[in-house]
């Protein structure tokens, strides 16, 4: 399962497409047929969750040549298969800040908000079934 935070233009379309986006804790392994849940960055004036579905196309991009630390990046077509019906973004989110309690708000604060940059991330099986109720 994954998630990825990004802007996004219209959120009420039903196919995404992200260019080159950056991947951490296991994003890189995004492929066709993931689940995915769809955040629109705050930082780009988006309202948190507010979409799942089905990752349709995966391409990783080639690191640059020379350069030595670099982050995998990915690009991703999303067929849209729900809209979020409650808010979840970083508001809800901030209050979860011990990172180490097993809880997936806690995850997902980490993951998306302890580095506010957009990003792709792997997720665990807990925090799909907390973001499936908001669905």
């Amino acid at each position: 399962m994954f998630a990825i935070k990004a802007e996004v233009a219209d959120p009420l379309t039903d196919t995404f497409a992200f260019v080159a986006q950056k991947t951490m804790y296991g994003g890189k392994h995004i492929g066709k047929g993931d689940t995915i849940f769809i955040f629109a960055s705050e930082n780009e004036g988006g309202a948190g969750l507010i979409a799942s579905g089905v990752v349709t196309s995966a391409k990783a991009i080639a690191r640059k040549p020379g350069v030595a630390r670099q982050t995998p990046r990915v690009s991703v077509t999303i067929r849209r298969v729900a809209r979020a019906k409650r808010r979840l973004g970083r508001r809800e989110l901030k209050p979860f800040v011990d990172w180490n309690d097993g809880r997936p708000e806690s995850e997902l604060n980490f993951k998306f908000y302890r580095q506010a940059t957009n990003k792709i991330v792997g997720i665990s099986a807990e925090a799909a079934a907390f973001l499936r109720e908001y669905f």
